[in-house]
């Protein structure tokens, strides 16, 4: 098993990273609509992690964007590269994401992160920091809505309601099931918040998570287990 290593020159404490999410920030692209539902491949994200073991292990999942068959896995193991703090929690687990990315040989597409993109208090989560990174058109699509605030959305599945940081909207509550709890859309990279949803909603024919994550989380504990067998 190779283990990922803590890149040369990674951040080391939240200062640095924050001058790192201040720098990537300033290349967000907001004013695209992004690729079209149902055409290409999609990437799901996910990552497991063994805190005992300071390990992560990422997953990435290509999916067929018409059919949600899966077309090519791939995982990385490697180390936790930075301590816990609320809304740094990208740079923990990038550099193995990245490394589970380039083991690919598909087009991954749009990359579909188990987390936040705009959704965030510096404007700046995971998929937002991958988008950038990889210059590819991604999204959150996350379980919880973090700090920020919404109106309940309607009962039927596609009703929304935006989710608010301080008045301002930096994503959808989006009911994928009907009369189930919604989940928490944002856009990331090179993607409209409105093309962000339908893809979301083409993601969940059958549940609440997008097929993507679905896969992704999935692959990802399987692949940690593997790896503490092997440890």
């Amino acid at each position: 098993m190779t283990i990922i290593e803590i890149p040369a020159g990674w951040p080391v404490d939240e200062a640095a990273a924050r001058a790192v999410q201040q720098e990537l920030c300033g290349r967000l692209v907001r004013d695209e609509e992004g690729p079209a539902v149902g055409v290409g491949h999609v990437t799901g994200l996910d990552v497991a992690y063994d805190d005992e073991r300071d390990l992560v292990a990422a997953a990435a999942v290509v999916l067929d964007a018409r059919t949600l068959e899966v077309v090519e896995e791939a995982t990385a193991v490697g180390r936790v590269s930075f301590p816990y703090v609320p809304g740094l929690l990208a740079f923990r687990e990038i550099p193995t994401v990245l490394a589970a990315l380039d083991r690919l040989t598909a087009d991954p597409g749009l990359l579909v992160c188990d987390g936040y993109g705009l959704a965030h208090p510096r404007r700046f989560g995971l998929a937002s920091h991958l988008g950038v990174l990889t210059g590819r058109p991604s999204i959150g699509v996350a379980k919880n809505p973090f700090t920020f605030t919404y109106e309940q959305p309607g009962p039927e599945r596609g009703d929304f309601a935006p989710l608010l940081a301080a008045g301002e909207e930096v994503g959808s509550a989006l009911r994928t099931r009907a009369r189930v709890k919604p989940v928490f859309v944002s856009v990331g990279h090179r993607v409209s918040l409105p093309n962000a949803c339908a893809h979301t909603l083409h993601l969940t024919p059958r549940y609440r998570i997008p097929e993507t994550t679905r896969h992704a989380d999935s692959l990802c504990r399987s692949a940690l287990r593997e790896a503490l067998g092997e440890a």
